[in-house]
């Protein structure tokens, strides 16, 4: 007999057993819904007539006013109930892009526990995740689309550069402050490496003047006075080191305790000792730590 035929014969058997209690067990919970929407619809209506019978001229009409914020009321519990889902649903799927552009790609020469690789190369991995990265850019609002793009401007920057740039020059301009912040840093890096040192050192500036959390000033000024560096202006670059690690060794807490340096910081310490340390020198003393190590 086909499968089709079996199929067909399932089909036209009676339920029989469990599967028929499930049937009526569903059913019985679906009328009890109904059943009860049908209550609850009777008897606010009963109150909304024997009220508005008390309330005539105006009082009827502002009790049908309170009707209608009571409806908007329950209306938008259903839309931020939906639109949470939604929002949740979108960080999973951006996670799991997240997820193939950081998996493990095959080498020459493995590394002994590393994890197995997924795939073969990193030209492979990009390709996957920038596919995955655009479905969620295709289907979700924002701030999901615009972080998104954000990463498929930054991983087409090893396979079609000129592309990747464009997007996350478009990205950059985005009304979606962190992605937006993430675009510029990625975009005046790529332009550093191709030696356009003014235009990078102007995003820079602008990053650096945008006091972005996710792009601190100092991330940026330790970038841009790496620019400086580059292109002979040695006292610009060690000005700017010079000022973020002051603040930093001045930096104290509520109570009056030194706080410790960023990352930025340190990295700037350690520049502005090679680059000048006269300058370096000058430099606030550096709090004890605490650790005994």
């Amino acid at each position: 007999m086909s499968v089709s035929a079996i199929i067909h014969l399932k089909e036209r058997r009676p339920l029989c057993g469990l599967a028929r209690k499930n049937q009526v067990a569903k059913y019985k919970k679906k009328r009890a819904r109904e059943l009860q929407h049908d209550k609850f619809r009777d008897a606010a209506g009963r109150i909304f007539d024997r009220v508005g019978d008390k309330l005539e001229g105006q009082g009827k009409t502002l009790l049908y006013g309170l009707g209608g914020i009571i409806l908007l009321a329950v209306l938008l519990g259903v839309y931020f109930k939906w639109s949470n889902r939604k929002a949740d649903e979108a960080r999973r799927a951006l996670g799991r892009a997240i997820a193939i552009a950081s998996a493990p790609v095959a080498t020459a020469s493995p590394i002994p526990g590393a994890p197995t690789p997924e795939f073969s190369s990193e030209q492979e991995r990009s390709q996957r995740a920038i596919a995955v990265f655009q479905q969620v850019a295709n289907k979700y609002g924002d701030p999901y689309r615009t972080e998104a793009r954000y990463f498929i401007g930054a991983l087409l920057l090893t396979s079609d550069r000129s592309k990747g740039m464009s997007e996350l020059t478009e990205v950059s301009k985005s009304s979606v402050a962190e992605p937006a912040a993430l675009a510029k840093f990625s975009l005046a890096q790529a332009l550093e490496a191709d030696g356009k040192y003014d235009e990078a050192a102007k995003l820079y500036s602008e990053l650096a003047a945008l006091k972005s959390e996710i792009v601190t000033s100092d991330s940026a000024n330790l970038r841009l006075a790496g620019v400086y560096e580059k292109q002979g202006k040695k006292k610009e670059a060690v000005d700017l080191l010079f000022n973020i690690v002051e603040p930093s060794r001045k930096a104290k807490d509520a109570d009056g305790t030194p706080l410790p340096a960023s990352a930025a910081a340190r990295d700037a310490s350690e520049k502005l000792q090679k680059l000048d340390a006269d300058r370096y020198a000058k430099l606030t003393p550096e709090a004890p730590s605490d650790s005994p190590f």
